[in-house]
């Protein structure tokens, strides 16, 4: 299953307390991976969304940029007391955020990374998940906004200095531009004074900023998380209440709601169980997405973008629902405090691969090229049992390394165009036979048997662990099968229960000589 040659090589990037290091990605040769540099100093390394840049902040607290193709620095940057940075998605632009010493100073810096020269300046009072990054790119950065004060503000990626337009909404609390392609921006305002909660999409154009072409409202919502399409045609809204009104939860209350920007659809998805939204996620068409929900054990269901339920994953303990990136297969799993249960499923045929676990994992994701799935546990989430997991779709372990202290496991992004389609490995899954004998710990052989088994089922229910049986119970099950077939007598038997067969033959033999006697 190697790449094709046109496929660019995969690539991890793996950061210690020493510094970050590149490896090759699978398949690795020899069942290690090649290091293609070894631990550069720094203390915090981000890609830019195309994979084609590397920002790396050193421990001088300067910014270094690094082209990915030849791994070499082209630009280093050295600015006093900066708190924030990122890349812009084609890594051309980098946006800093510099502690305010003075409220007339404009402490948001966009520079490009070309020239080294800032292209455009602002002031913004604090920084938090809701206003950073300050200025937010679509994917191909044709298109480029800001949230202010009661306003959104549209900037000239062309010529940054000709200032902005102004898109004005009363309230506006988050903003969330369209990716792919940046066409519209969706904007929430809070409840207020009696007034609902309510999220409004706009068109990006110049002649259509006016009117929103789509827009929800509803109560109970102190914050939202707005997710967009691959398309831009459909938004998901999950709406966030402090306090749940059921008194079920501690952690308040969830709604998930959709939107899409031709005004077809504006209402609630309609979710088959009771509580919180975990997480939703949309497959790499923009034509279906996941949601994983309810109250432990959570459901998981896939759906169209009319709302309709499509398959039906299962419940279990999920929180977690990460798509492969060429939209064909999916990986659910249960991380956090939960005890890290993976299920792979094959979207396309409907059918679960394989199941496995990943314990303490904080990160995870797939590959580019959609034939692996990597977790991390990482500092300072966890302290302790450091490490990375790279896994087969059909949930075998294929590589394991564990460290001392590891802060970030990373792909290198790439476009997932880039690599070929994957049809010869769901035949490679399909033909596998796995070994109950082969499993690691008790009870995973008959498991992931039984997993194989229910794949060939249409919405099939995710297996669950099999319950407890003490001792006597297997002795009592080997006897019945003795006694009502399903077995051989001696050879599937227990030690202990043929002698305790033998012990009893001895009994009655010895009762019936002292009756005859």
């Amino acid at each position: 299953m190697a790449a094709t040659d046109t496929s660019p090589l995969l690539e991890i990037l793996a950061r210690e307390p020493e510094g970050y290091s590149l490896w090759d990605g699978p398949p690795f040769n020899n069942g290690e991976p090649r290091v293609k540099l070894a631990k550069v100093p720094c203390s915090t390394s981000k890609y830019s969304e195309d994979g084609s840049r590397l920002m790396v902040i050193k421990p001088d607290s300067k910014i270094s940029i690094y082209d990915c193709s030849s791994s070499t620095e082209i630009r280093s940057f050295e600015i006093p007391n900066f708190l924030a940075a990122t890349l812009s998605p084609r890594g051309t632009y980098l946006q800093t955020f510099q502690k305010v010493s003075t409220p007339q100073e404009k402490n948001v810096v966009l520079w490009n990374i070309e020239t080294g020269t800032p292209v455009y300046q602002l002031f913004q009072k604090s920084m938090s998940r809701t206003t950073w990054p300050s200025i937010r790119f679509c994917s191909d950065e044709s298109v480029a906004c800001r949230m202010a004060t009661n306003e959104i503000q549209f900037l000239d990626t062309g010529d940054f200095s000709k200032g902005f337009t102004k898109l004005r909404i009363p309230g506006v609390a988050a903003i969330e531009l369209s990716k792919t392609p940046g066409s519209h921006v969706a904007a929430f305002v809070a409840e207020a004074k009696g007034i609902p909660a309510s999220v409004q999409i706009f068109a990006c154009g110049k002649d259509a900023q006016a009117q929103p072409v789509a827009r929800k409202s509803f109560f109970r919502c102190s914050t939202v998380q707005l997710v967009w399409n691959h398309g831009s045609t459909g938004l998901l809204i999950v709406a966030q209440s402090d306090v749940d009104a059921t008194n079920q939860s501690y952690y308040g209350e969830s709604k998930l709601h959709y939107l899409t920007t031709d005004g077809a659809h504006e209402g609630s998805v309609p979710l088959r169980k009771e509580g919180p939204v975990h997480e939703v996620r949309w497959s790499s068409t923009g034509a279906e997405f996941a949601a994983v929900y309810g109250y432990m054990p959570a459901k998981a269901t896939v759906f169209n973008k009319k709302c309709h339920p499509l398959l039906e994953l299962g419940e279990g303990p999920y929180n977690t629902i990460r798509w492969n990136p060429k939209g064909r297969y999916l990986c659910l799993a249960g991380f956090g405090n939960l005890p890290g249960d993976m299920a792979f499923w094959d979207y396309k045929e409907k059918k679960l691969l394989g199941s496995t676990r990943a314990e303490l994992s904080v990160s995870s994701e797939w590959s580019p090229d959609g034939r692996y799935f990597m977790t991390a546990t990482t500092a300072p989430r966890l302290q302790v049992d450091n490490g990375i997991k790279i896994f087969h779709p059909n949930g075998s372990l294929l590589f394991k390394k564990m460290f001392a202290k590891l802060y970030q496991a990373d792909w290198k992004p790439e476009a997932p165009e880039k690599f070929g389609d994957v049809p010869e490995l769901a035949e490679a899954i399909g033909s596998l036979k796995i070994d109950e004998k082969k499993q690691s710990g008790p009870g995973q052989g008959s498991k992931s048997t039984q997993a194989a088994k229910k794949a060939a089922v249409v919405n099939p229910v995710a297996p669950k662990p099999a319950a407890y049986r003490p001792p006597h119970a297997k002795v009592a099950a080997s006897v019945q099968a003795e006694l009502f077939g399903g077995g051989s007598s001696t050879e599937e038997m227990s030690k202990n229960a043929l002698r305790n067969k033998l012990k009893r033959e001895k009994q009655r033999a010895k009762k019936a000589a002292e009756g005859g006697a």
